[in-house]
């Protein structure tokens, strides 16, 4: 039988030597000390291992033959019910009948009890069989564990901290409610004229006399915003029309869980209303809705003005998410490219034994190997940052040597994670669409009709650039990322700086002179960038006082002022970003795993030339369309003072 995890040998690979699966069952089963789980790591991974096979072949065997008709067939929304293709449904009562909503939600409340890196590699399993199918399953366990996390956060959770169990929960009801299939979630951000400006939202949660929390607004582009239950940010602080108070920003917004209606079946009564689903290019099993909220009882999560920096929490797990999906397109394209390259014959050959063939089918498969590297790293580092958070607040007393492990920790696996997530999600979705065209390409003129499927990847693949968080948003964060790290710890990016260089020059091993030297033009670029952006913040001190220079300068960066020339290099900067953090990752996986060199010479033949072609855009051009962009500025400014 066909089986989407044992025929992907790079996949496997994670499971038998890439990825700490000790470290990360201890910290699931709190050191295997729960009175009903594993008694060691090692018991726990082959049942994730059993839990990857399983999803395998459920995904090959029931979805991926039914993802032609669910394209064709897609949701239709009448009086504001959204009604799904009857395959859609028949796959979610037999995900249902699996169980697999709970994969990683404690056993206590009914769940499987796994790492949510695992539900992160079952999302490219999913995504490579149809991304609509995976997209709506995110949102059913995706967002039960994100009312658990939030919850814990809050400390409305009770744990018995002996036993390393859930007690009770805030959301304990809904929790349950979505593992038995019975609901969903769905993350509500976007507005009509506030896309990724968040600080632009209009939607308002206000509290009545009795203290009850109402939301009010309307949401966009919101997938499987048929939900029950709905994550709403809402400015509820009130701002004074001042551009520089910080509640007319960001500071002003709170994040709710929203329950959308009550009942089900012919008891069925909405709180809010479903306006419409948009009909898309591509994604048409899924349904991506706009939904009003008209002063709808809300739930507020955690403090009131910290919605934002809550909001971040679902948003950097969807950002990993978003980048296994990709991967599984990917995966996808390049198998669907190879299987037709195969059969066709041009010139006395098949197309695959063509050498330009050849070579798109080989740089595909490495690029997806780089990737999932990439991602693997992101899940991991993810994950074990918010457990060991949760760690340290209930499962280490107060202030005890353990709950400064557990915090130290957080600390380092989030900064890890924290570095590579806009990477893996700027890389993986690009590459989605760019191996769909690819496959395209490879398929010639069929690849342009329905009979083959290429079209419907290509489809599928336009919106991972666009949707949690576009590119050039993941650019400019990486970026921001980059430089405020240089200029907190000049002394560190020198020394990173000289140490590259010298084992560009004198490493033993050929390949850790190659992964030296794209690092080298990496540290090189952000460099120039940060010198660059320095000479240009000291042209803007000149009509200041010279006492207010160390001030001015050292203290008061402000990315959206001070950084012109480095956002427009942005997108420039991540690919060269995450080309270094893909080699340095394959190099660590061929220290230790000899099989792996293979992988990082393949990467290496097409990413260090492609470093060096990256420097040198960032340090020669950009001047032209700056000081373009500087005279538009300054006639505009002049016309406004004018009159």
């Amino acid at each position: 039988m066909a089986n989407f995890f044992k025929d992907n040998a790079d996949l496997r690979f994670y499971f038998e030597q890439g990825l700490d699966w000790p470290a990360l069952a201890e910290m699931v089963e709190q050191r295997f000390r729960l009175e009903d789980g594993f008694a060691s790591a090692e018991e726990a991974t082959n049942f994730y291992r059993e839990v990857a096979e399983m999803i395998g072949e459920f995904v090959a065997e029931e979805i991926a033959p039914l993802a032609p008709a669910i394209d064709r067939h897609g949701v239709h929304c009448v009086d504001g019910e959204v009604t799904e293709a009857r395959e859609m449904d028949k796959i979610f009562k037999k995900i249902k009948a699996l169980d697999i909503h709970g994969m990683c939600l404690p056993r206590e409340l009914g769940g499987l009890n796994c790492p949510a890196t695992l539900y992160m590699i079952c999302t490219e399993i999913f995504a490579r069989a149809d991304v609509s199918v995976c997209a709506h399953h995110g949102f059913h366990g995706g967002m039960a564990m994100a009312m658990l996390f939030y919850s814990l956060s809050e400390g409305t959770t009770e744990i018995d901290r002996e036993r390393g169990t859930v007690i009770s929960t805030r959301f304990g009801e809904a929790i349950a409610e979505i593992l038995a299939g019975e609901a969903w979630g769905s993350m509500d951000l976007t507005e009509a004229n506030a896309g990724s400006d968040l600080a632009a939202l209009r939607s308002k949660g206000e509290r009545d006399a009795d203290g009850t929390w109402r939301v009010s607004g309307e949401k966009v582009f919101i997938t499987s915003g048929h939900a029950k239950y709905h994550f709403v940010i809402a400015r509820t602080e009130p701002a004074s029309g001042d551009a520089e108070d910080p509640l007319a920003g960001l500071g002003g917004l709170s994040l709710f869980l929203v329950p959308a209606y009550t009942g089900k079946g012919a008891h069925k009564k909405w709180l809010a209303r479903v306006e419409r689903v948009e009909e898309k290019l591509g994604h048409h099993g899924s349904a991506t809705v706009a939904i009003t909220f008209d002063r709808v009882p809300a739930f507020l999560l955690g403090q009131r003005g910290d919605g934002f920096k809550q909001m971040l929490l679902l948003m950097n797990n969807a950002r990993v998410g978003v980048g296994f999906e990709s991967i599984g397109l990917c995966e996808a394209a390049v198998r669907m490219a190879r299987a037709y390259a195969a059969e066709r014959p041009s010139m006395g050959k098949t197309i695959d034994q063509h050498e330009l063939i050849a070579d798109y089918l080989e740089t595909m498969e490495t690029e997806i190997q780089g990737l999932r590297a990439l991602a693997m790293y992101a899940a991991f580092h993810e994950e074990m940052a918010q457990r060991s958070t949760i760690g340290a607040r209930y499962y280490a007393a107060g202030g005890s040597a353990e709950q400064q492990r557990f915090e130290a920790e957080a600390r380092t696996h989030k900064t890890k994670a924290r570095r590579v997530t806009p990477l893996l999600k700027y890389l993986a979705s690009e590459k989605a669409v760019e191996m769909a065209r690819l496959n395209i390409q490879i398929h010639g003129g069929v690849g342009y009709t329905r009979e083959y499927g290429a079209e419907k990847l290509l489809r599928d693949a336009v919106v991972m650039p666009i949707y949690e968080g576009t590119s050039q948003i993941q650019s400019l964060m990486a970026m921001k990322d980059a430089l405020m790290g240089i200029i907190k710890n000049p002394q560190a990016f020198v020394a990173r700086t000289a140490q590259s260089r010298w084992r560009s020059l004198s490493a033993r091993d050929p390949l850790e002179r190659a992964v030296a030297r794209v690092q080298s033009h990496a540290l090189a670029a952000q460099q120039h960038l940060m010198q660059r952006t320095a000479a240009d913040k000291l042209k803007a001190l000149g009509g200041k006082p010279i006492a207010a220079w160390p001030e001015q300068f050292l203290k008061n960066w402000d990315p959206k002022r001070d950084f012109a020339y480095a956002m427009l290099h942005a997108e420039n900067l991540i690919r060269l970003l995450a080309d270094t953090a893909i080699v340095e990752r394959l190099w660590a996986q061929a220290k230790v795993h000899a099989e792996r060199r293979e992988v990082l010479e393949r990467y290496l033949e097409k990413a260090e030339p492609r470093a060096k072609h990256l420097h040198e855009l960032i340090t020669t051009t950009g001047n032209r369309l700056l000081a373009k962009l500087r005279g538009a500025q300054d006639a505009a400014q002049a016309k406004a003072e004018a009159g």
